[in-house]
């Protein structure tokens, strides 16, 4: 309607160079030492959705179809941007996550499955991932993987719980250069370069199962729910730690905080398609090259890569199944933790000392000693995964559909609800990630029948 004012996200921060605020914050993100204080909650997610699980599933496809599979990270990249980035604009705007906006906003029982389905995935991740770094400490140094896989479990509640919010997210964003050890061993393995890019522009498509389950393999280990709890939650840490309140509060003044959000995101995302593409080209250029198609989780991976590729890229490849696993331990964990508070209504935060946030630090180390707990009692990782896939699948696209409705929301979002580029791109991942799991569980059916 004209003469309406359009007060969307991306109206509002195109505007701001025009007050003097907004000059100044330009300015101020000039140079690389400003560009790396704006990394944050998004920097942190894109590293922790390359969590050994993730590992684990980029080996398989880059050892099973070698780079033919290539293009697809190409698809999901801008599809995660745009969730992700809703994700935060959501958690920073209306100074409340994802769980807490269903509490307000929507029926009790859709926010009680959610968060239920939500707690499942991630104790069944946190299974898969802790098993991987035990037997990837087994790899380097021999031991017993069900002692190690606890120990790592403990001294992530412990850094957790222990730490103040400012020094454990510092810890966790010098954590993320751990995943540069996936970039380190395309340089001690040959990589046929035309090839390897070649793929990524120029799909080269199997219409049967197995290559149809490994692309709904990939979007699922690339659009994480879990992430979504935990960039939201982190939003509202940064603007907790700033003293500054919700910017629906104070939507003049949003362009800057808008702007970071999308760079943040931008570069958290980038960070793991660059990780997750030199997985596959590093085990397509070895395992797929050797003849070596079954590999199950990461471990295996690492392995299977000492005789072929030698051992700096063995060691390379099981360190940083550890480091990974150290970054995305905690960020399952705090999201479940996110989810659990806000859903009960109470405070909850990585900030907070521990007796006065019970809840959230009882469900941290509930969640993380129970994910421990799989491989004691003889779950397979493997099936573990299998499992993950299968409630992930069933949460992604309902809570991407939510997270949608709430992000054009005025009454969560006030005048900055999504703008019209979010709002599409926010619907295409929404539909494209239906698409998926509707085809995951086709497969799975037609694979059971």
């Amino acid at each position: 309607m004209s003469g309406v004012p359009d007060y969307s996200s991306e109206n509002i921060a195109r505007s701001e160079p025009q007050d003097v605020d907004g000059v100044r914050g330009a300015k101020q993100q000039r140079g690389l030492r400003a560009f790396l204080r704006a990394l944050g909650p998004g920097l942190i997610a894109g590293a922790a959705d390359d969590d050994p699980s993730g590992i684990g599933t980029h080996s398989q496809i880059g050892a099973a179809f070698g780079y033919r599979l290539s293009w697809t990270f190409v698809l999901s990249f801008p599809l995660m941007v745009a969730i992700q980035e809703i994700a935060a604009e959501i958690g920073r705007v209306t100074g409340a996550g994802i769980a807490r906006n269903l509490r307000r906003h929507y029926p009790r029982p859709l926010l009680w499955s959610m968060v239920s389905l939500l707690l499942v995935a991630n104790i069944i991740n946190l299974g898969a991932d802790l098993a991987a770094m035990g037997a990837a400490l087994v790899l380097l140094a021999g031991g017993n993987a069900g002692l190690y896989t606890l120990l790592f479990g403990i001294v992530s509640i412990l850094l957790e719980v222990g730490l103040s919010y400012p020094r454990y997210a510092a810890i966790l964003k010098w954590t993320t250069l751990t995943l540069f050890t996936y970039v380190a061993v395309l340089f001690v393995v040959h990589v046929p370069w035309g090839k390897a890019l070649g793929a990524l522009i120029l799909p080269d498509i199997e219409l049967n199962a197995a290559y149809a389950t490994a692309f709904v393999a990939i979007l699922g280990t690339t659009i994480s729910p879990y992430l979504f709890f935990w960039q939201a939650g982190q939003e509202i840490e940064e603007q907790r730690r700033h003293h500054a309140k919700p910017l629906c509060l104070t939507p003049a003044s949003a362009g800057p905080e808008l702007r970071r959000i999308r760079i943040d995101t931008l570069t958290g995302m980038a960070l793991s398609t660059l990780i997750s593409l030199a997985i596959v080209f590093a085990t397509a250029a070895t395992l797929h090259a050797e003849g070596i198609r079954d590999i199950a989780t990461s471990s295996q991976a690492a392995e299977a890569l000492r005789p072929v590729a030698g051992p700096f890229a063995f060691a390379m490849f099981a360190l940083g199944i550890i480091g990974t696993g150290l970054l995305a331990v905690p960020v399952l964990a705090g999201s479940a933790a996110y989810a659990v508070t806000e859903m009960a209504g109470v405070a909850g935060s990585l900030d907070a000392k521990p007796l006065s946030a019970r809840l959230f630090y009882g469900t941290i180390a509930a969640t993380t000693l129970a994910g421990a707990s799989l491989s004691a009692i003889g779950v397979d990782p493997a099936r573990a995964l299998y499992w993950a896939a299968v409630v992930n699948g069933v949460l992604a696209a309902p809570l991407m559909l939510v997270m949608m409705l709430i992000a054009r929301n005025p009454r969560a979002m006030g005048r900055l609800v999504i703008s019209r580029r979010q709002h599409w791109s926010g619907w295409a991942a929404t539909a494209v990630m239906a698409l998926a799991t509707s085809l995951f569980f086709f497969f799975m059916l037609a694979g059971q029948a």
